[in-house]
């Protein structure tokens, strides 16, 4: 067991320092869980911390999953055989970069229900959420034999607000469903964020990337005795795209951490390693800058984060300066350091069939008919794309059409024929639009990146949820149509299929079995390997079936989607039949959702590119 007294932590009663790493496991493939708490260990921490995502684990309003790669309760039995306790964060709320931070999308169908309040409603649905979560957790604590020492209460609440009934509650909701650990709070070293996110009673700990001292002193007004804690220290940053690839300097983060350890502090370096937002759960931030249309900034696939463990498991020159200042205050682990993962030879992959989005429609998702344009919340999706479609009366002079309420670019069409782009950071004038005496029919296709996940504005709604005007006239009398994209399968397939601008759906296959087979050459046990989409604008792209993520090679930074071993269909020697049926060959399916600019091949490499570089912000 965890606990503390005025003297620091203690640890089955003798005296402890945390010295922990964070890595999600919602951010890492399953089967890659035990490889990266392997690499935790080596670099010399004694715990592990991760969040728990309510939207990842609500797979349908009221039913919670913990399988596969939603296995918390597996993902915490590695660990601990890896040597390593566990923190664990719980929300409801996380940030953590995450699609809505953690919440689930359906909330904001409900235009009245304040988030992350007090209000009846709200707390009506975290209560569901811990009814399943909690259960799944109790086994898993300290006072029943488990590895998880410690238990969040809420996420740096203080800086979104200073409801104390809300804390409470959170507090009441875990303790009374059988949560017996020590339970914290985690806040920004500022005062008003420690005193928005404290509960009394509670420990209280810091985040923050810099300047320990002064921010440690910070936290001393609040933690007035006992151990203090950075709950995050940031030892990089994550990328937005259209921005930078931020980094460190490992010598300095190495010399911040020696300094916070020096001063007898607990710590968990946020993050050990990031992993990868596969799927749509990359989340967003926003600038706060008005219209709430503008100053959106979504997050990039990879959450490398500048780590001292890599994406892809790369034992980086952080590693080794932050594992030495490590073994200066406690024993290391003697193991040999674990060598670089395997990765595939490079190749190019092969076309196979196109076919454009607004000839698979049908296959893809039904209308729903409304006198307004529905928002992705109130069709009951979460995540993907929607497809809008009415008809204008003419004749028309040419006038701007223009989209209130975008989330978060539209394409659009006339008769079929691309009209242009609307994007929410740049509503402009609209898209001058004349309509002939026979009227038209206007489609729009709204893809949606991730959620604001930190801040204020986390009504962050998708699709189209105010409305859509022509000149002054609003456009009434639509059919909307949600795209999850969850099941590719029925797509019509098309050998000379359009490579024409605008969204469209492009096949792929790389067999890694051969080398007469898409040129990669390899043969034998899965390894891990680098998507990239050279001369490709914006889109999506899937492994196997398994939505890699976002990616833009046009804004950047990241040139590369890391796509991990066990997404791979293995060749030669493990005799699995590929997506074509030759037993033991080894082909891979990728399918590329390109929104604008198709290219001509996608590439495998064996090194990441996660674009051009920038430090990290000072925080």
């Amino acid at each position: 067991m965890l606990s503390y007294d005025e003297t620091g932590f203690r640890r089955d009663g003798a005296p402890h320092r945390v010295i922990s790493g964070g890595l999600h496991y919602f951010r890492v493939h399953p089967g890659l869980w035990e490889d990266r708490l392997r690499r935790l260990r080596a670099l010399g921490v004694n715990t592990v911390d991760t969040y728990v995502p309510w939207n990842f684990h609500e797979t349908a309003p009221g039913r919670a999953d913990f399988t596969g790669p939603r296995d918390l309760a597996g993902f915490c039995g590695l660990a601990r055989e890896c040597g390593l306790d566990v923190i664990v964060r719980p929300g409801p709320y996380i940030c953590a970069e995450w699609e809505f931070g953690g919440l689930p999308a359906r909330l904001l169908a409900d235009g009245e229900m304040r988030l992350r309040t007090a209000d009846p409603r709200y707390l009506a649905e975290v209560d569901g959420w811990f009814d399943a979560l909690v259960p799944e957790l109790l086994p898993l604590l300290a006072s029943r034999g488990g590895p998880v020492v410690a238990v969040q209460i809420e996420n740096e609440y203080g800086s979104f607000g200073n409801d104390s009934a809300y804390r409470a509650h959170i507090e009441e909701a875990l303790l009374t469903r059988g949560v017996d650990v020590l339970m914290f709070t985690a806040d920004g070293a500022e005062d008003a964020m420690q005193q928005g996110g404290g509960v009394a009673g509670r420990l209280a700990t810091a985040t923050f990337g810099s300047r320990p001292k002064e921010r440690l002193a910070t936290l001393r007004r609040y933690q007035t005795s006992g151990p203090l804690t950075a709950m995050e220290f940031w030892i990089g940053w994550f990328d937005h795209w259209g921005e930078q690839h931020h980094v460190r300097d490992p010598e300095e983060a190495a010399a911040e951490l020696d300094e916070l350890l020096a001063s007898g502090a607990s710590v968990n370096l946020y993050m050990a390693h990031g992993g990868t937002n596969f799927g749509w759960w990359a989340g967003a931030n926003h600038t706060g800058q008005r219209p709430f249309d503008a100053g959106y900034q979504p997050t990039a696939t990879s959450y490398d984060y500048d780590a001292p463990i890599g994406e892809a498991g790369e034992l980086t020159p952080k590693f080794h300066a932050f594992r030495e200042v490590i073994g200066r205050y406690t024993a290391l682990p003697r193991d040999p350091l674990p060598p670089l993962p395997p990765r595939l030879a490079p190749g190019t992959a092969a076309g196979a069939g196109s076919v454009a989005l607004l000839d698979a429609l049908d296959v893809l998702g039904a209308p729903v008919a409304d006198s307004a344009p529905l928002s992705m919340e109130r069709l009951g999706q979460a995540h993907g794309l929607v497809h809008y479609r009415t008809r204008i009366t003419g004749p028309r002079p040419a006038m701007p059409l223009r989209i209130d309420g975008l989330g978060d670019r539209a394409h659009v069409f006339v008769d079929g024929v691309p009209l242009g782009t609307l994007d929410r950071n740049a509503p402009g004038e609209g898209l001058p639009l004349a309509v002939g005496p026979d009227g038209a029919v206007l489609d729009i296709v709204v893809r949606a990146w991730g959620r604001v996940n930190y801040g204020p504005l986390l009504d962050d709604r998708k699709g189209i949820w105010r409305a859509v005007h022509h000149g002054h006239q609003q456009l009434l009398g639509w059919e909307s149509r949600p795209l999850p994209l969850d099941d590719l399968a029925r797509l019509p397939w098309r050998a000379d299929g359009p490579r024409t601008p605008g969204p469209s759906f492009h096949r792929f296959r790389l067999d890694t079995g051969s080398a007469d087979a898409g040129g990669a050459g390899n043969a034998g046990a899965p390894a891990d390997g680098f998507l990239a989409l050279p001369g490709w604008t914006s889109g999506l792209l899937w492994l196997n079936g398994f939505l890699l993520g976002h990616y833009d090679t046009a804004r950047g930074p990241q040139q590369t989607l890391y796509a991990p071993s066990p997404l791979w269909r293995g060749g030669g020697a493990d005799g699995n039949s590929g997506a074509d049926g030759r037993d033991g060959s080894a082909c891979n399916e990728i399918v590329v959702l390109e929104m604008a600019e198709p290219g001509e091949r996608v590439e495998l490499r064996d090194e990441p590119d996660l674009g051009p570089r920038a430090a990290a912000p000072e925080v």
